[in-house]
């Protein structure tokens, strides 16, 4: 069986965190060996360190998303750094920058002052960082060259970002992820950005439990118990044998993502550069595993 490695999700997610033992268990059964579980702010960071001591699998991650600046406290910069201190297996994120129709309600200033904090601690920490970036790249790229370059690496998580910029990104030590919310863009586009990224930086996702791939429902895994799951698909949580030619488009948009839907990714991804899926899920699993392999990480005890 191909391995794969989640790169970016939320299994603490309060929408899911009571399945999250199922969810991990189907996944690891279609061949999902690590998830990169990233917190969001200082409300769920207990969460992640929880479910990393439960779970071989969970590589934790610790920060403040730019959807959350607002509501921070006065500590905390303080607290993330001693979540770092108690937890040496853990990775910066998830961080970032936001302009999209949720971002614009958050000062935008201030999105980018927590934001340096954070990457300024990623680099001295000598680890990788997941980046969320909506419609602020060319803002993001300016940063990072004042701050970087980050040999330990940057994640560029869910990048929608144009072909144009990922070399610039590259330089600086970027990586970049792909989720379901690939299948948001025009194909030519995807395809064209997709081939600027060198194979050696390509990373595979779920973002679950948002991202949920545009892919036919028959070939989706479901999460037990989504009440936004039409009647008829709710008692299936995993792929179906028949041929319906209906797609996720047609589900409601709150539709939750189950991690182990990374392999739709798969196919998606390798289907744009035209390779084999085999071939893909080796080398975003081996840049996955050297990216998350820094001092004291869970990746270099297996």
């Amino acid at each position: 069986m191909i391995k794969l490695f989640d790169a970016h999700c939320h299994l603490q997610d309060s929408r899911i965190l009571s399945k999250t033992p199922q969810l991990i268990k189907a996944a690891q059964d279609n061949g999902v060996v690590c998830f990169a579980v990233n917190g969001v702010s200082e409300k769920d960071w207990h969460l992640v360190k929880e479910m990393s001591e439960n779970h071989p699998s969970v590589i934790p991650c610790f920060g403040l998303h730019p959807w959350f600046v607002a509501q921070r406290s006065p500590s905390w910069f303080k607290t993330l750094k001693e979540y770092f201190d108690a937890t040496p297996s853990a990775a910066v994120g998830e961080i970032g920058v936001d302009k999209g129709s949720h971002g614009r309600q958050i000062d935008f200033s201030e999105q980018v002052q927590v934001l340096r904090q954070q990457l300024e601690l990623a680099k001295e920490l000598n680890k990788p960082a997941s980046v969320h970036c909506v419609r602020a790249f060319g803002d993001l790229l300016e940063l990072m060259k004042s701050i970087g370059p980050f040999p330990a690496g940057v994640i560029l998580h869910s990048y929608l970002g144009s072909a144009e910029m990922v070399p610039e990104f590259s330089k600086l030590g970027a990586y970049f992820s792909f989720s379901g919310f690939l299948m948001s863009l025009k194909v030519n586009k995807a395809k064209k950005m997709l081939k600027m990224v060198s194979s050696d930086r390509i990373l595979l996702e779920t973002d679950a439990p948002d991202a949920l791939p545009n892919s036919n429902i028959d070939s989706l895994f479901f999460i037990e118990g989504d009440a936004s799951l039409p009647e008829h698909i709710r008692g299936n949580s995993t792929p179906s044998t028949s041929s319906s030619s209906t797609d996720a488009s047609m589900l409601p948009k709150e539709t939750l993502n189950h991690p182990a839907n990374i392999r739709n990714v798969l196919d998606y991804v390798a289907s744009l550069l035209e390779i084999s899926k085999e071939e893909l899920a080796e080398q975003s699993y081996q840049n996955a595993v050297r990216l998350f392999s820094y001092e004291g990480s869970k990746v270099l005890q297996m």
